[in-house]
């Protein structure tokens, strides 16, 4: 018997139950909006973003890993292809791709080629300096994190900002060894 194929990104959104996009939008726009009014500092809000994308991150690899049946990656390489084009699409509903990676395999970006999360958004003056979607960079971190991989994770490019695409910079600080609480009986 041939062995089961991992789940593309496709196949996992369409079976997974889904909430109104708009709801989801709004729904992250006023907690964004709420942070700003709580936190008063921009950079602080961003630090929110992320510390609650990490919290959401360390969760949601348990569900991914479970729904996707993709196999272990073999490098960061195939971490981050998985990520884009399954992590992305399941979650969502948007493919990303992987490019400018670093001589050493341990750098690169994902350029997200849309956002749903920024649909109805425009950044006052007063908030130039803000990472709207942070807490998409919090995710990634927490859920490498899970799987031993200690990231760094920052926005190269954001539209909200002028720029021309969504682009979050992935970097591999270290591999961390997979630590078992109890040795087995010789």
């Amino acid at each position: 018997m041939a062995p089961v194929a991992p789940r593309s990104g496709d196949a996992i959104f369409a079976n997974v139950e889904r909430v109104n996009a708009e709801l989801f939008t709004l729904t992250y726009g006023a907690i964004v909006r709420q942070l700003l009014t709580d936190l008063e500092e921009v950079e602080e809000v961003n630090k929110q973003l992320d510390q609650m994308g990490y919290n959401i991150g360390i969760r949601l690899i348990d569900e991914f890993l479970a729904k996707s049946n993709v196999a272990r990656c073999v490098d960061f390489k195939d971490t981050a292809e998985v990520i884009a084009k399954v992590g992305f699409k399941m979650f969502l509903g948007v493919t990303a791709s992987v490019s400018n990676w670093d001589a050493d395999g341990t750098c690169c970006s994902i350029v997200l080629e849309d956002n749903p999360l920024v649909d109805f958004v425009e950044l006052p003056d007063t908030c130039q300096g803000l990472y709207y979607c942070n807490v998409l960079s919090g995710v990634i971190r927490g859920a490498l994190e899970m799987v031993s991989m200690k990231t760094e994770v920052t926005w190269v490019r954001d539209m909200l900002r002028g720029d021309d695409a969504f682009e979050l910079q992935v970097k591999l600080l270290k591999q961390v060894p997979e630590e078992y609480p109890y040795k087995d009986d010789e």
